[in-house]
């Protein structure tokens, strides 16, 4: 049912926490399955030098959430609102059954309202 790559992700999430002091933090949950997903990033010269998630949700959000923080990192602010990051999320895992892609929808909700937060405080 999932790929030996989400497995991974799911059973040693990568970047997961919170980081002590992040430049922007946000929080999504998906009303339909109560999933909820916490987002934080350290951004120095447009580019994120550090991510940081923590998940409440099913095997597939926990491994997005991991795919996702892990992504970020290194990318450009100008990168990342180019990106799709459903799709890149979905890449980290090695693809989704099309009953989780709830969980890219996730990550993809976290990164917009990031964006969203940062460009309406200046970063």
């Amino acid at each position: 049912m999932y790929s030996e790559r989400l497995l991974q992700h799911f059973q040693n999430p990568q970047r997961a926490g919170r980081l002590p002091v992040a430049t922007a933090e946000v929080v999504v949950m998906n009303p339909a399955c109560g999933d909820e997903l916490r987002l934080g990033v350290r951004v120095k010269d447009g580019v994120v030098e550090d991510a940081a998630f923590q998940v409440r949700g099913c095997t597939a959000s926990i491994a997005c959430g991991s795919a996702m923080a892990e992504w970020l990192v290194g990318r450009s602010l100008a990168e990342i609102r180019g990106a799709q990051v459903e799709e890149e999320v979905e890449r980290g895992v090695d693809g989704l059954p099309e009953a989780s892609r709830h969980a890219a929808a996730l990550c993809g909700d976290a990164v917009k309202k990031l964006l969203a937060a940062m460009a309406s405080g200046g970063v």
